[in-house]
């Protein structure tokens, strides 16, 4: 049992089986009736006395309803209460033969030897459960079993409504880390698990906007200092030097425009539109050789998903370049598997290091600083995609493939039901 819910009501139901059964057992004995040994005396000394009026006065112990019998009741003698029955007789007054014999009924009877040989036969008074008393017995356990049952899983589903509370609001948690409101009713444990929630909610989102506001305004602010630097570097005399101040402002320039891009693509709410992935992909790689990157499409098979057009073609464009600018060339096709649409883009570079694949989504990621002077970019293009693809419900990978090159798959969930045969 995994669940802990299933767990609590396991718990709850253990308990309250061991205390019916602790109850019961001690039910039981008390209803076995005190030891024959303790109770055979004032029996003797009833039944002698019961003898004694039967020999005194036989028609007066008739009328009384004594049951005088030339022979000992019918039915198995029980040598044991026999025997306890004549030592306790021996003990209050002369010896006397007596018998108690078992009926088919479960009733014991006592017979005894009266001074003219005939037999004084009476009922023994019943000390334990009256019959069929196990059954009832039985019954009843299976009813608090039954009710124990029902009740355990009730109260665990009251003490897991809850972390039910928290399971939910997890998984609705909205592309900005926000949860949705959740109504502060009902009991008290789960007001205040709504309150906190809601707070954290409120928090998180504070934050959130925080940051993007210090992010923005961070990127506006560099652009003025920028700008005079930009035009001070054009009156350098040198021209390698001048060239030099001129690429690093623009370097300064993409990394200020890309990390404003990803905050805004971790914060976006795009509305949900169907679009055609392989069409996407085919004007993306359009556009790339117009600019002349080494970059070609295979199969496209048609394919429609439920995304923000342009936050998709945004990250596609940014994977498909990360391929053409690091792995010299790449290979894009889109197909099914499954109930996804998988678009799946191949590289013929050197890769990246097992240990670091890990790390190709961080933001500024880089595998060396020759390689950071080597190809232009701020290092956020992963990044971006990331968020993006991530943020429509999809998932991306990037793999190495043998002997050499990249492999980078996306995969969103289908919108049109086509799936691979």
């Amino acid at each position: 049992m995994k669940s802990l819910g299933a767990r609590l009501a396991l718990l709850l139901l253990t308990a309250i089986v061991l205390v019916v059964i602790s109850s019961s057992f001690v039910a039981s004995l008390v209803m076995r009736g005190p030891r024959p040994d303790m109770m055979i005396e004032p029996e003797a000394r009833q039944l002698a006395v019961l003898a004694a009026f039967a020999e005194k006065d036989r028609a007066m112990a008739a009328a009384a309803g004594l049951i005088v019998a030339p022979k000992p009741a019918d039915g198995p003698r029980d040598e044991e209460l026999s025997r306890f029955l004549v030592e306790a007789l021996l003990r209050i007054s002369s010896m006397r033969e007596a018998i108690i014999s078992r009926q088919s009924t479960g009733e014991m009877i006592a017979s005894l030897k009266l001074s003219d040989g005939s037999w004084l036969v009476t009922p023994m008074p019943q000390h334990g459960p009256p019959p069929g008393g196990w059954k009832i017995l039985v019954g009843w356990l299976g009813l608090i079993i039954i009710g124990s049952v029902l009740v355990s899983i009730f109260a665990a589903s009251k003490i897991m409504k809850p972390l039910r509370l928290l399971e939910r609001a997890v998984a609705e948690v909205n592309p900005d880390g926000t949860l949705p409101h959740i109504p502060e009713t009902g009991p008290g444990e789960i007001r205040v698990t709504a309150q906190a929630l809601n707070g954290l909610s409120a928090r998180v989102k504070a934050s959130t906007e925080s940051r993007m506001r210090l992010v923005a305004a961070a990127g506006h602010d560099l652009r003025t200092p920028m700008t005079r630097m930009r035009l001070r570097a054009e009156f350098i005399q040198d021209d390698e030097e001048r060239r030099k101040w001129l690429a690093d402002l623009e370097e300064l320039d993409r990394i200020a425009d890309s990390a404003i891009g990803l905050v805004r693509e971790e914060i976006s709410k795009d509305s949900l539109e169907r679009v055609r992935l392989d069409t996407a992909v085919e004007e993306i790689v359009e556009e790339l050789q117009a600019i002349h990157m080494n970059v070609k499409s295979g199969e496209l098979e048609p394919a429609l998903i439920s995304a923000g057009p342009l936050a998709v073609t945004r990250a596609l464009r940014n994977l498909l370049i990360n391929a053409a600018t690091h792995g010299q060339s790449a290979t894009v096709t889109v197909t099914h598997l499954g109930n996804k649409a998988v678009v799946r883009i191949i590289d013929t570079g050197p890769g990246i290091p097992e240990e670091r694949l890990n790390q190709v989504f961080e933001p500024f990621f880089r595998i060396d600083i020759a390689r950071q002077r080597s190809f232009p970019g701020a290092g956020l293009g992963m990044a971006i995609a990331h968020e993006i693809v991530t943020r429509f419900d999809g998932e991306i990978t990037v793999r190495n493939r043998q002997p050499t090159g990249l492999e980078q798959v996306v995969s969103f969930k289908s919108a049109d039901g086509k799936s691979a045969n």
